[in-house]
């Protein structure tokens, strides 16, 4: 790829050539001090530069890549950790008008059956810009419980509930802090370009902030499924490496996010009971950090199951692919494919009590930082795994079905579980190569051809799921 020089230019990796050979030597870059960092740190062959030296690889934040994508030369083997326009899927307005233009999309071209597909999202609005839109549907259905989010902002800042459209006016007044009785209050005014500036503090998903004025007003679920009494949300890892052709991995491993309080609809400010956030559920003041307030997806899989059967599950899990891939098929055209990006997102999911799945947001850089030791072996495992996908000592094949944790999911098409086995989807007879907290998967027909590569004693299968005083969480009170 080139660019046209200025003042500003600068060259990544001219050092190295043009081909993607094999090397030992990779400069690394990134401001991010959590694990990331210890991560990049201990790679055999890598080496860190600071400052304005050479790099082959920029773990980078999205302020940098708002002011310095445009004015840099990368060779071939250099690699970044965004696209250029991620926030067509990771700010929440935007996600929902990708979505909703897609399905239409779909209604169109392959019929109404199809187009039900992407009803996973719960029905939002774009605030202020379709407020007669929401009134409108605010009206049909009265007494409903509706959240406001910022539509780019994490740690569930600035988020209310509301049931009355007084509360709406006093937004659209400015004076919606002096509602938020249990919640924080939005950030102040900002002037920040539409691709908005970048927080390099640690938050949930470091997104960049806007204007107090950008919200969507969706509606919430108010039948979420409950362990323990308690609501939780799901995130997973899914990692991007191209968008044409579309080529998408799915980890394994995640976790449940479990709020510090018992669920009930009697009480919409309080924070501790509708907000999963882990920045928010650590402020309680009975919140352990010992206990913490998360689950490996092992484990909760394993719960489901012996609450609803395996098949059940299957089907949960199953709808939850269809999200994964069809949230990237609608900003497919949209996004700019850079041979030389990649991205690893974080997909927030909430499950209510039909098994039903929902997709909440996508975060463009998941939190990396650690809430507990086994949160640290995760996140080391996710990260020296997606290292291995993005593969800048050029070790792979290209025929790799499965990397460490990761698993092949889209390849310019559904990709199997079996090999050699022809692309029958649709059929019923096809199997998604995924397997989203499974326990014990193994076999020819999983495996890639990576594994070998990178011999070492998985941490995600060494530990236990989950910790004794996290199981505790269960035992505080099961619904019946």
């Amino acid at each position: 790829m080139s660019r046209p020089k200025n003042q500003n230019y600068k060259g990544h990796g001219l050092s190295k050539g043009k081909e993607r050979e094999q090397r030992t030597l990779v400069r690394f870059k990134t401001t991010l001090m959590n694990t990331l960092m210890d991560v990049l740190r201990h790679r055999p062959g890598w080496v860190e530069v600071k400052d304005e030296g050479e790099w082959d690889f920029y773990w980078c934040d999205v302020s940098w890549l708002r002011e310095n994508f445009d004015h840099i030369y990368m060779d071939e083997h250099v690699r970044i950790s965004h696209f250029r326009n991620h926030y067509e899927l990771t700010r929440k307005n935007y996600m929902v008008k990708n979505l909703k233009r897609f399905r239409k999309q779909l209604e169109r071209e392959a019929g109404k059956l199809e187009a039900a597909k992407c009803d996973f999202f719960p029905k939002t609005f774009e605030m202020p810009c379709e407020y007669h839109l929401f009134v409108e549907e605010f009206r049909k259905n009265p007494g409903i419980t509706w959240i406001m989010k910022p539509v780019a902002r994490s740690q569930g800042k600035g988020i209310f509930l509301f049931r009355r459209l007084k509360d709406i006016m006093d937004w659209r007044k400015g004076t919606v802090g002096k509602k938020l009785t249990g919640l924080e209050a939005p950030a102040p005014r900002s002037t920040a370009n539409p691709s908005g500036s970048h927080d390099t503090r640690s938050s949930d998903d470091q997104k960049e902030e806007i204007p107090v004025e950008n919200y969507v007003a969706q509606r919430y679920i108010e039948n979420p499924y409950l362990i323990g009494g308690r609501k939780f949300d799901l995130r997973v890892y899914v990692l991007v490496m191209s968008y044409i052709p579309l080529r998408a991995w799915l980890y394994r491993d995640g976790f449940a996010r479990f709020s510090n309080t018992r669920f009930t609809l009697n009480c919409l400010d309080d924070q501790y009971v509708h907000l999963t956030n882990v920045a928010v559920q650590k402020t309680s003041p009975d919140y352990h950090p010992k206990k913490g307030c998360k689950w490996m997806l092992q484990r909760f899989r394993q719960y489901l199951a012996s609450k609803h059967g395996p098949q059940a599950v299957e089907v949960l899990f199953r709808d939850m692919d269809n999200i994964f891939v069809k949230s990237l098929q609608s900003v497919q055209k949209v996004i700019i494919s850079d041979k030389h990006c990649f991205e690893l997102y974080g997909y927030d999911i909430l499950i209510d009590q039909d098994l039903k799945p929902w997709l909440l947001e996508v975060n463009a850089s998941p939190s990396l930082t650690a809430s507990s030791q086994e949160d640290y072996e995760l996140k080391t495992c996710l990260l020296e795994d997606t290292l291995n996908v993005v593969d800048m000592e050029a070790r792979l094949t290209g025929r790799e079905k499965r990397v460490g944790g990761f698993d092949l999911m889209w390849n310019d098409g559904p990709v199997s579980r079996e090999e050699g086995m022809p692309d029958l989807s649709g059929i019923g007879t096809f199997v998604t190569n995924t397997h989203l907290g499974m326990l014990g998967v193994g076999g020819s027909g999983s495996l890639g051809l990576g594994d070998a590569l990178w011999p070492r004693d998985s941490l995600v299968q060494q530990r236990n799921l989950i910790s004794p005083e996290a199981l505790q969480l269960c035992n505080l009170g099961q619904e019946t």
